[in-house]
């Protein structure tokens, strides 16, 4: 009992106990003026957001009619509380911009104040048909428009990597003249880094075949217009002396026969599929499509087209060769006014937007045949054999593209001589450059990130 007293009356003891009263007393001031500015400053806060959020009486008469339908409809809003800029959800939406697994076809065309990477005079792949500035088409606005997608980026197309990609490979594009137009549009985005030789033509010109011998790419267009095996009575310019003889159970053998040859292939038709036609099963006539006064039970065009890509997807996905596959989708028309043999014009100049146009029947009706056998035959075979199949959905994007097609510019300046001459108008091939160089941009995209 000693011993402790003795301690606490020790001098060192007694400095230590007024040093901790004297750091307790800091402490209490410091809380104090901790408290009052913290008040303060609450205040001061306070007063700023009641004079953000409260205006003087009258202010709101001097809004805009848009500002102040935007407060009115905040003042029926349940408050919500502030959310953190770093909250998960953020994360979230940047990696589904940037995921391959977005809707690249669905979104709006952009202005590009960049414009194309190519002209008629640095390509010379370009067809007269489609040289519309050659060919004297006075406004250029359409060229500087780029499609963008709606919930991720789609890069340009980079000729490098491509080229880079096709070392040693072969691509063909089979199909009718829209595919032709794209293999061009192809050749002169490639030609910024590669010039490509012609190796081949038909006599029509129709099917060619380039090589780029920098990469040993083989570039390919077979035209075939129907894709299955039909005798065609039509001249160079669209004139026909008889019908379409079509025949619903054979593939057309100038592309099935050449199709193991190909690393990629890009299949497109339809638009040839509304001509007038009569229909051979076995040799045997069933049915036709538009031909009145001819004793034939009308199957129309829906029944040929299913066929004819029944046949086409049961070909490529039963192929022992493992190649990869684009299905295209139909490409839509612009002709107002009458169709391109009854004086039918596009003197659109800027693309429509979103809800401005409606697909016409016979667009839908394609379309939705092409989706249709399409997910058949993914759902039915899928790809065992190591067929890569993929769609390619040109359709959405194209129709919001009035403005991108030659017009009455398909031929020489057409109103040189006189300016009110009445000329043929072409509203469903493009302008190169032009819209259909973007779907290039989406064949690349498909082609990387899958």
């Amino acid at each position: 009992m000693v011993q402790e007293m003795r301690f606490e009356m020790n001098p060192f003891s007694l400095h230590q106990h007024n040093h901790t009263f004297v750091k307790c007393a800091l402490c209490f001031v410091l809380m104090g003026l901790a408290v009052r500015l913290w008040f303060s400053d609450s205040i001061r806060f306070s007063s700023a957001v009641d004079s953000v959020e409260t205006p003087p009486e009258g202010k709101t008469e001097s809004l805009a009619p848009e500002e102040q339908k935007a407060e009115s409809l905040e003042d029926s809003l349940p408050i919500q509380t502030p959310v953190s800029v770093d909250f998960p959800g953020n994360d979230n939406q940047t990696s589904q911009k940037d995921s391959a697994k977005c809707d690249i076809f669905t979104g709006d065309w952009i202005p590009d104040p960049s414009g194309p990477v190519y002209t008629n005079e640095s390509c010379h792949a370009i067809e007269n048909h489609q040289n519309c500035m050659r060919n004297g088409r006075p406004d250029s606005g359409y060229l500087y428009w780029r499609w963008n997608p709606r919930d991720c980026e789609l890069p340009r197309f980079n000729p490098e990597r491509f080229l880079d990609l096709m070392r040693n490979k072969s691509w063909a594009f089979i199909g009718d003249s829209i595919s032709r137009n794209h293999v061009q549009s192809l050749l002169c985005i490639l030609s910024q880094v590669e010039e490509a030789v012609e190796v081949y033509h038909d006599e029509e010109y129709r099917s060619k075949r380039w090589h780029f011998p920098s990469h040993n790419f083989t570039l390919s267009v077979i035209w075939t217009p129907f894709l299955i095996e039909a005798d065609i009575f039509e001249d160079i310019n669209g004139v026909s002396s008889s019908d379409v003889m079509l025949h619903l159970d054979k593939l057309d053998k100038n592309w099935t026969e050449q199709y193991k040859s190909f690393d990629y292939v890009v299949i497109a038709g339809g638009k040839w599929f509304l001509k007038t036609a009569i229909y051979y099963v076995n040799d045997t006539v069933m049915g036709c499509h538009y031909c009145p006064g001819r004793n034939l039970t009308e199957l129309g065009f829906e029944f040929a087209y299913r066929k004819a890509l029944q046949m086409i997807l049961n070909f490529v996905t039963g192929s022992d060769h493992k190649g990869f596959v684009f299905l295209r989708t139909t490409t839509p028309d612009h002709f107002e006014n009458g169709e391109w043999f009854s004086g039918g014009t596009c003197k659109r100049m800027v693309p429509f937007k979103e809800g401005e146009i409606d697909m016409r029947d016979i667009d839908r009706i394609m379309r939705d045949i092409e989706l249709e056998e399409f997910e058949k035959v993914v759902a039915d075979a899928g790809t065992e054999r190591g067929v890569i199949l993929k769609l390619l959905d040109t359709t959405h994007l194209s129709l919001l593209r009035p403005d991108g097609h030659p017009g009455p510019y398909r031929q020489f300046h057409p109103f040189a001589e006189d300016k009110n001459a009445t000329v043929q108008n072409d509203c469903l091939h493009w302008c190169l450059p032009g819209p259909i160089d973007s779907w290039n941009d989406l064949v690349m995209e498909m082609l990387v990130n899958g």
